[in-house]
């Protein structure tokens, strides 16, 4: 499927933050995770139609603020990839999943349509990371004063998900 295989970045492509993703995604073709993540993720979601607007907890997120948060860090790590990819070596900000979700409205929206989103994103980051070849992989560049390259955040992206999955299934009790 991909041009270059994806190897597993080393520490040093990546804060120490993201290695909790990252150890969270299994050896394989990552490209392949990243297809096989997404259909089984939106299956699961569309099962919780009912619960689209549940929290677990007061203060904490609903099951479609999860999804639209996803999405939007979908977005931004595979734009980091890409202007890392690019060789652009300007260094990019950070941003506060906190206040984007804030200031998403996501409550305002079906979940179905937010699936959709996420779904559409992911087509676009698979799309990315099928055509990078080694030499663009292993770009490097900054992120919110940290080292990144492609490769790091096609694995951050896939444990982002592996996480926030394991929390839906666990404190939202979704099936």
């Amino acid at each position: 499927m991909s041009t270059a295989t994806i190897l597993r970045p080393g520490a040093d492509e990546h804060s120490a933050y993201f290695g909790r993703y990252i150890e969270k995604v299994p050896d394989g073709d990552i490209v392949a995770l990243l297809c096989d993540q997404i259909g089984e993720t939106c299956a699961l979601l569309r099962r919780a139609d009912g619960q689209a607007d549940f929290a677990y907890a007061p203060g904490k997120w609903t099951v479609k603020q999860v999804v639209g948060h996803m999405a939007d860090v979908e977005r931004v790590m595979a734009f980091r990839a890409l202007w890392f990819a690019r060789n652009d070596q300007t260094p990019l900000p950070g941003f506060d999943e906190n206040r984007w979700v804030d200031d998403a409205d996501f409550a305002s929206r079906t979940l179905d349509d937010l699936i959709d989103e996420f779904e559409v994103a992911r087509a676009a980051t698979v799309q990315l990371a099928t055509h990078l070849d080694a030499s663009a992989l292993g770009r490097r560049g900054t992120m919110n004063g940290n080292p990144g390259t492609p490769r790091a955040l096609f694995y951050i992206i896939a444990g982002h998900e592996r996480h926030h999955v394991a929390l839906l299934r666990e404190r939202y009790h979704l099936r």
